[in-house]
């Protein structure tokens, strides 16, 4: 009989907590349909995967000097940098809004970054080789 009690307590907190917090349901539609992979998203999360990259090739090639890891740091930051600022210029909305500015955002640090260390590398290849 304890377990019961346990329960309809549990219930009788838990039930006005949901009920006030629940959305209506034109706010649950509008909210589903930016869960998708949207192309705003797309561009910006494959703009920011470049400028990783770039970031990593040219920390690789500062650790060890090549200087084709730092031509594609190199080439990889400005395209980083292009996509980025192509999908914050043309994002319509803040962020959250599904329209991927915070990967836009993101990919433009990336693609600067990678740029400065494929640079940095490049010039330190050079210098060694």
């Amino acid at each position: 009989m304890s377990t019961s009690i346990r329960t309809l307590t549990a219930l009788a907190v838990t039930a006005p907590i949901a009920v006030g917090t629940a959305a209506p349901a034109s706010a649950a539609t509008a909210l589903a349909a930016t869960y998708g992979m949207t192309s705003g998203r797309l561009i910006s999360f494959s703009a920011a995967v470049l400028g990783l990259l770039g970031v990593l090739a040219g920390g690789w090639a500062l650790a060890r000097p090549a200087a084709t890891r730092a031509v594609f740091a190199l080439v990889a930051g400005p395209i980083a940098v292009v996509g980025g600022a192509w999908v914050v210029v043309t994002a319509e909305g803040g962020l959250g809004t599904g329209n991927g500015l915070g990967g836009g955002v993101v990919a433009i640090a990336f693609g600067l970054a990678s740029a400065v260390v494929g640079g940095l590398s490049l010039a330190r290849a050079r210098r060694v080789g």
